[in-house]
């Protein structure tokens, strides 16, 4: 749980602090660029003399803002989906054939092709990854849902004549309600992964924004240059910050089942 906190501490660190130095990671100095880690910069400048370290964490700070609020979004769609499979035969089927569908198209493929739909950059990068991770989550629930639809309450209550959408939000959202906070947490590493991979590819965010996609992507064509900071240090940054979210989903899993051992 400590390990947690200190998790959350972190990524609110790095979310704010991106944010107060957004400008900052714009700035630009030809005087300065293509310059090693220092003091001054510990990051080290790339090529249009940017600090590294302000513009690494800037993006980042985007990367997480992006993350929280598709995660938000594709869980509330496997929510949604999910009790919709225990209103009855018939609807059931559609949330099965849905998440089939989605299932089996290759998922970078169907992520690419939503946020290029859209028209690329930030809401295009929303809208991919929230239409494309509820899946998984969305085929949970379904389970969880309609194993709650043949418990003794939940029959008692239809044989008292309630209707079925009111059993599925009085009765079974209570108990799937823990299942969707920590789906929703463990969304958050997949969608600050995938939005850096599709900014990476050029089908994501504008080139003009901090993203680590970005900074990723440019600083890989100086890797042949010996310009080894440029891709070595946001990397890492962006391995810290998904190893954070693990552990933040590892404790609200061990919250929601205690007895269960996590890796």
């Amino acid at each position: 749980l400590c390990l947690a906190v200190g998790a959350v501490a972190v990524l609110a660190l790095i979310t704010e602090a991106g944010g107060l130095w957004g400008e900052r990671a714009l700035a630009t100095d030809f005087s300065m660029k293509n310059l090693p880690p220092s003091f001054r910069c510990p990051f080290g400048t790339d090529w249009m003399g940017r600090d590294l370290f302000v513009r690494t964490v800037a993006g980042l700070s985007l990367s997480i803002r992006i993350g929280v609020l598709t995660a938000a979004a594709s869980a509330a769609i496997a929510f949604v989906l999910g009790l919709t499979a225990s209103l009855g035969k018939g609807a059931d089927t559609v949330v099965s054939c849905l998440t089939d569908l989605v299932m089996g198209i290759p998922h970078m493929l169907l992520l690419i092709l939503v946020s290029f739909a859209v028209g690329k950059g930030f809401w295009g990068v929303v809208a991919g990854i929230s239409l494309t991770h509820w899946a998984s989550l969305a085929r949970l629930l379904r389970a969880e849902a309609l194993q709650l639809k043949e418990s003794q309450y939940v029959k008692v209550a239809r044989k008292l004549g309630k209707s079925p959408v009111y059993v599925a939000v009085k009765h079974m959202t209570p108990h799937l309600i823990p299942q969707l906070l920590v789906g929703a947490v463990l969304l958050f590493p997949h969608a600050v992964l995938h939005e850096a991979s599709i900014t990476f590819l050029g089908f994501g965010l504008s080139p003009e924004q901090p993203a680590i996609g970005i900074i990723l992507s440019e600083g890989m064509k100086y890797l042949v240059m010996g310009k080894w900071w440029l891709a070595l240090f946001p990397g890492a940054l962006l391995a810290l910050a998904v190893i954070l979210f693990q552990a933040i989903a590892s404790a609200a899993s061990s919250m929601v089942d205690p007895g269960q051992a996590h890796s």
